[in-house]
């Protein structure tokens, strides 16, 4: 019974249901990412390097002719050029983010007013001075 409890408590922390849906909606963003990067930037990408498909690259290493053992340094190739357009475009899209959501600066505190000036403050002390004097009448 013991073991029911923590996981119910385990379970109902905030960290794991919030990192459950971090996950969820991770995944989904993935496909969405990977959607972008082979259906909109590979495309034109492709022609602008004129076509060229690395996973086609292979190294024949041995075996037969009918059933060769190869090395597939292309698919590799291909592999880390989509890792890095996939993390070039969630970059721009995170740095998009912050931007939009960055909080205006707060306002700075109002500045402490100047000292007044030293013959001001003489001229009040004077003022002040004659009217503690006030003459009798």
């Amino acid at each position: 019974m013991s073991l029911i409890k923590d996981f119910k408590a385990f379970i109902s922390r905030g960290n794991v249901v919030d990192m459950a849906v971090g996950v969820v909606v991770g995944g989904a963003f993935g496909k969405i990412v990977s959607s972008f990067v082979a259906d909109v930037v590979t495309p034109p990408l492709g022609l602008l390097i004129g076509g060229v498909d690395f996973s086609d690259l292979k190294l024949v290493i041995g075996g037969t002719e009918e059933a060769p053992v190869t090395l597939n340094y292309g698919n590799f190739l291909q592999t880390a050029i989509n890792f890095l357009i996939v993390a070039a475009a969630i970059f721009l899209l995170v740095k998009l983010v912050a931007i939009a959501t960055r909080k205006p600066a707060p306002p700075a505190p109002p500045a402490a007013p100047p000292p007044p000036d030293p013959q001001v403050v003489l001229l009040t002390e004077i003022r002040d001075s004659l009217r503690e004097r006030k003459p009798s009448a």
